[in-house]
């Protein structure tokens, strides 16, 4: 049973944006993890998010840390996250993948978290035990 979910900020973004394509399955699938344990961000996902707001009040009002607690950054998912970017540009990736997706994975995989995104095929390559909820059809 895993210690909760880890919600990425593409996910967060469609709900506080309402993007007209993800905004009902990311809001449906934050507030499945909400009610299904605990839900978390870290500084990463914090920082990503906060990119379109002036004022971290109405930032913190949208995403409050009694449903979206914050977790800090684990050192195990820093080496992790290093070893999955290095595999990745060993493989041809481009640098246009940050190591901040890199380390949102690790992070999970490290607390043992679902981490619910709708970008899960980096995820799902570099870490193949990682537990996700996305979008992606299974079969």
């Amino acid at each position: 049973m895993p210690n909760g979910y880890l919600i990425d900020s593409n996910v967060l973004l469609d709900v506080i944006t309402v993007d007209p394509m993800w905004a009902e399955w990311s809001g449906a699938a934050l507030a499945n993890a909400v009610r299904g344990g605990p839900t978390f961000l870290n500084p990463l996902i914090y920082a990503e998010v906060s990119a379109g707001f002036d004022d971290i009040r109405e930032l913190d009002e949208r995403m409050p840390a009694h449903v979206l607690q914050r977790a800090p950054l684990p050192y195990e998912a820093g080496f992790l996250a290093a070893k999955a970017h290095l595999a990745y540009r060993r493989r041809g990736g481009s640098r246009a993948a940050t190591l901040p997706d890199f380390f949102i994975g690790a992070h999970a995989l490290v607390d043992d978290l679902v981490l619910v995104t709708r970008d899960a095929r980096q995820y799902r390559t570099a870490f193949p035990g990682l537990q996700l909820i996305d979008p992606t059809p299974r079969g």
